[in-house]
């Protein structure tokens, strides 16, 4: 026997209606150098339908890539509503990637119009003439001083808005591509993740929620996870959709800037990876506020920082995993009700773990070569996988030999973790060649390479030393060729253009050998045990 309930769709645009008719007065307010600019969903909802017409306008194909470089704004809004709810798929490129990768990344797309900020304008420009798909360039102005060039291909945001008129939307196949993110591939080519109408809608739906994010129109949501990045965690889905009110930071990121942004506009609910909040607190520290909860990922939260906050701010921290393939959030550690009445030693204890997973995913660890489950006590480890309706089954087009999904159908996320008789995860370790800094993961496998090529250099192996920081850094161990000398500026000058800035390893420590396993691999576990209370000076 069937149900007999409507076969309603699962889009976009009906998140988009839904706040065009019922949320019109909610507010979006942007950060520019030159001050605030406020706007209504209402005013947001017509520029985006008209911003719908430009796409047509434009000649953008019935499913074409339309990319986004540019920060948190209202602008930034509309087309993540505009491009999926027209049936083309947001393409949001991440504007801290190497050159390289951005320019991999919008060919492997097949990126037709990317939508640019003034303020990171040139960051972008130098690499047009490498994106062979690009046929448009349209610059939104934030405020930014950059020169705008002179070249047929550049076209005005807002002058193309005033000259649009506005489309209908009416996606009817929830399984449509309505956006792509890209991994920051740091083992091999950066890998493209493709989120569906539906895998969209029911994320919403699920952050919104009490244990996650918790929104309602009462709110007014900042978001400084950047939306050019794993989704901006799906809050500016989620706020809109709730009838949350937004604040965009924009270009503004400055640490001092985001506290006042929280002061100034009465924010209750903001997110953004731990670095971002130990700049802010000691700005926010002792400041009137109407903030209830802090989000915090992208890589783990250092108890001290979520104690710091509750001392000194009023609240803690509460983290949530995830990763891009998984939209991104898959867990919250919002407190279980065994724990509401602990001490306050156990209460931060548990809100450092990754948490139970959403409701709609489901987690397991297993040996990742035989899937054997593990025991869920806390103490044995395996790898962590997950599925559910928002978690990828595959990358777009795929290099040779990537698989995301074990034979039985769950995604493998690569992290080690145990799991507790609750199932509330907790990262034990990961890859171990990749490092994770600020909530980025950098490739020691790139960064040995690039160390390699300075023709003095024998061996050299990168491992990952902690940081009170930025969670992890990276050290560089190298051997030198017999006979040759060289100091850690000819190592770091050498790799300086080779690698992005924030790759740069903050040391570099001469050895005689690097340590090798049976096989003849380099032995980091080794070399991390060595370095195991090495200071770093940065």
């Amino acid at each position: 026997m069937r149900g007999l309930m409507q076969d309603y769709p699962l889009t976009i645009d009906a998140i988009f209606r839904h706040v065009e008719q019922h949320y019109g007065d909610g507010t979006i307010v942007t950060g520019s150098p030159t001050g605030p600019v406020r706007s209504t969903y209402a005013e947001w909802a017509v520029r985006t339908r008209k911003l719908g017409g430009v796409l047509d306008t434009l000649g953008i194909s019935a499913d074409g890539r339309v990319g986004t470089f540019g920060w948190n704004s209202q602008r930034h809004l509309e087309l993540y509503f505009a491009a999926p709810s027209t049936g083309r798929v947001l393409h949001t490129l991440n504007i801290r990637l190497f050159p390289e990768q951005l320019t991999y990344i919008a060919n492997h797309a097949e990126d037709e119009v990317v939508f640019v900020d003034r303020t990171v304008l040139p960051l972008f420009w130098k690499l047009v003439d490498t994106m062979t798909t690009v046929r448009h360039v349209v610059v939104m102005d934030d405020g930014g001083d950059n020169e705008i060039p002179d070249d047929p291909r550049v076209l005005d945001y807002e002058t193309l808005l005033a000259q649009a008129q506005p489309v209908d939307f009416g996606v009817t196949d929830e399984n449509l591509a309505a956006s792509m993110c890209y991994t920051s591939g740091t083992t091999g080519n950066p890998k493209g993740v493709v989120y569906t109408h539906r895998s969209t809608f029911l994320h919403t739906m699920a952050v919104i929620a009490p244990n996650v994010f918790g929104l309602g129109v009462r709110d007014v949501a900042m978001p400084v996870v950047p939306m050019f990045h794993a989704n901006a965690w799906g809050i500016a889905q989620a706020a809109p959709a709730a009838g949350a009110s937004l604040v965009m930071p924009g270009p503004m990121m400055a640490p001092e800037a985001l506290a006042q942004l929280i002061v100034d506009e009465g924010v209750t609910f903001t997110a953004g990876v731990p670095t971002i909040w130990q700049g802010v607190l000691p700005h926010l520290a002792g400041k009137p506020h109407t903030l209830r909860e802090i989000g915090c990922g992208g890589s783990a939260v250092p108890k001290a920082l979520s104690e710091a906050y509750r001392e000194q701010v009023g609240l803690p921290i509460l983290q949530a995993w995830g990763m891009t393939e998984t939209h991104p959030v898959a867990s919250s550690a919002a407190l279980p009700l065994a724990y509401l009445d602990a001490d306050d030693d156990t209460k931060a204890d548990r809100r450092a773990r990754a948490g139970t997973p959403l409701f709609g995913v489901e987690a397991r660890i297993v040996d990742a070569e035989t899937l054997e489950p593990q025991p869920w006590d806390d103490t044995a480890t395996g790898e962590l996988q997950v599925r559910g309706p928002w978690c990828a089954q595959d990358y777009y087009n795929p290099d040779a030999g990537v698989e995301l999904t074990t034979r039985d159908g769950w995604m493998k996320t690569g992290d080690v973790a145990a799991m507790d008789e609750h199932g509330s995860i907790r990262i034990a370790d990961r890859t171990k060649d990749l490092i994770k800094s600020g909530g980025e993961w950098i490739s020691s496998v790139d960064l040995e390479n690039a160390i390699m090529s300075h023709p003095k250099v024998k061996e050299a192996a990168v491992v990952g030393i902690p940081h009170p920081k930025w969670d992890e850094r990276p050290l560089a161990c190298v051997v030198l060729k017999d006979g040759e000398t060289a100091t850690e500026a000819d190592i770091l000058d050498h790799i300086r253009p080779l690698v992005a800035k924030w790759w740069m390893p903050d040391a570099v420590e001469f050895i005689d050998e690097v340590p090798k396993t049976s096989v003849g691999k380099f032995s980091k576990k080794d070399l991390r045990s060595r370095f195991a209370e090495y200071e770093l000076r940065s």
